[in-house]
């Protein structure tokens, strides 16, 4: 963390506040303002965890921007998330002392500049001088001053040129050089080259494939609503079919809020895998009845609303629930008018059900976790984690598998799922559980997703495992598990 304290940088007189002018001022450009909402988010990205994805469209609607200053503002935002590793290598060979004694007010500006300078169309001097600006106007004309004369040097060099000399060499310390150039902590690239068990002998070349995808802009999948809407209708409104899913279809421009069935809420967004391991839980052959399903943790509402569909199409049940309440109005706002109006919603803690043990024929447990497997859609959840964090989730990651099995009747099935490839999360969880009871099963995951190549993970190939690289798709993890009965 800044220590501002310390800061060389520090001005005696503090400039305007995060509104954006004083009195007297004028108007600040269009430049101006797009990048003003992006060094907003980014700073509220890094002083409070704010989520980009949440707080940008609100930005964008307070300050009227739409059109091209809005995409353009999303570019600056995520895209410095993005790459937010490599620019501040960069940016840490540009400034006299330690990066760490910058201002916390002012890396955000830095590290957007260096964004526009090294990776964007953005002619040098409009990229600077439009940074400036705002500097002048969020923290003042000293501190302006400086990050004027910090860009200057970033933009002394290209890229590729300034990862050359601020990389590790990649043969002697692959994982620090994927780290910097790829822009992922170095404790993320390990992880993740576990989970795919790439080796370090070979220089991490299938690890290097997936980083890059992280920091490409991903598209939009769009989910139609079983019973509700079909692909048919959202490939009527310019989408296409989407590779694996039967109920999926990929916008490839405009705002997903502007497609008819979306607006009706017919459709939604939601990524393919997500759809892909929900259809699988549906797929397994029961073993008895099939009319009771649960959504362990259900919030916000997305694998409900495809459930909800699936299961009022079979006359079943599906019961949503979310420990949040804010968040369990989301899923009851996903589920509303499904088939048969299968879906019912209840504010309920699954690690200490009110159901009663055996009450259901086919439990998701899609539990909480690191969000490693969503960095291209939540760029800064990457920031967020460390090797010691990343494992506070377990044991509430093991309750909730442990009571969805309880939850299962003798014969039912279980899916347990995480947006995260972290083994520590994935079979990390699964294998001590299922090794502690005799009541349960591991069904082989990736006979229920014969449309998906290169999905069956772990050991035996039990598991599966998506992937960005590979499918196109968030790392989403699935592990289905029977009921011995």
């Amino acid at each position: 963390m800044t220590d501002r304290s310390r800061s060389p940088y520090r001005s005696g007189r503090r400039g305007p506040g995060k509104g954006g002018g004083q009195p007297g001022r004028p108007a600040p450009a269009p430049g101006t303002a797009v990048r003003r909402v992006a060094y907003d988010v980014l700073r509220a990205v890094q002083e409070r965890d704010a989520y980009a994805n949440l707080l940008l469209p609100a930005k964008l609607k307070d300050r009227g921007l739409d059109g091209r200053d809005a995409a353009l503002a999303t570019e600056l935002t995520y895209g410095t998330l993005r790459r937010q590793g490599t620019y501040d290598a960069i940016l840490d060979a540009c400034v006299d002392r330690s990066l760490s004694s910058v201002d916390a007010e002012v890396l955000p500006l830095l590290r957007l500049g260096a964004h526009q300078l090294l990776s964007t169309k953005i002619p040098p001097h409009a990229a600077v001088s439009a940074t400036v600006n705002v500097a002048r106007r969020a923290v003042g004309q000293h501190r302006a001053r400086f990050a004027n004369a910090v860009l200057r040097k970033v933009g002394a060099r290209d890229l590729e040129a300034w990862t050359g000399i601020v990389a590790p060499d990649r043969t002697a310390d692959p994982a620090g050089h994927l780290a910097v150039v790829h822009s992922h902590p170095r404790w993320v690239v390990e992880a993740l080259a576990a989970a795919l068990g790439d080796d370090l002998a070979g220089g991490l070349a299938e690890t290097e494939s997936l980083l890059a995808a992280h920091n490409e802009r991903p598209g939009v999948t769009l989910l139609a609503k079983p019973g509700r809407a079909s692909v048919a209708d959202l490939v009527e409104g310019g989408a296409q079919a989407a590779r694996y899913s039967p109920h999926a279809a990929y916008l490839a421009e405009g705002d997903p809020a502007l497609v008819r069935e979306v607006r009706q809420r017919r459709a939604a967004v939601q990524d393919e895998a997500s759809q892909m391991v929900a259809l699988a839980l549906a797929r397994v052959r029961a073993k008895g009845a099939d009319a009771r399903w649960l959504d362990a943790c259900a919030g916000p509402g997305g694998k409900s609303a495809l459930l909800a569909g699936l299961a009022g199409q079979r006359d079943a049940r599906l019961l949503s629930a979310e420990v949040q309440p804010a968040r369990a109005g989301l899923v009851a706002s996903a589920v509303e008018r499904s088939v048969r109006d299968a879906a019912r919603v209840v504010v309920a803690d699954s690690t200490r059900p009110a159901w009663r043990d055996g009450a259901f024929d086919r439990v998701l447990a899609d539990v909480p976790c690191t969000g490693l497997g969503a960095l291209r859609r939540r760029p800064e959840a990457r920031w967020r984690r460390t090797p010691e964090t990343a494992g506070e989730l377990a044991p509430l990651q093991t309750a909730l598998l442990e009571r969805a099995l309880d939850a299962a009747r003798p014969g039912g099935v279980v899916a347990y799922v995480t947006c995260s490839p972290h083994l520590p999360e994935t079979s990390g969880i699964v294998e001590p559980v299922l090794a502690a009871r005799a009541d349960a099963e591991l069904l082989r995951a990736a006979d229920h997703l014969p449309e998906v190549d290169g999905v069956a993970a772990g050991r035996d190939g039990m598991y599966a495992q998506f992937w960005p690289h590979r499918h196109g798709t968030d790392a989403m993890f699935l592990a289905l598990i029977r009921k011995r009965g």
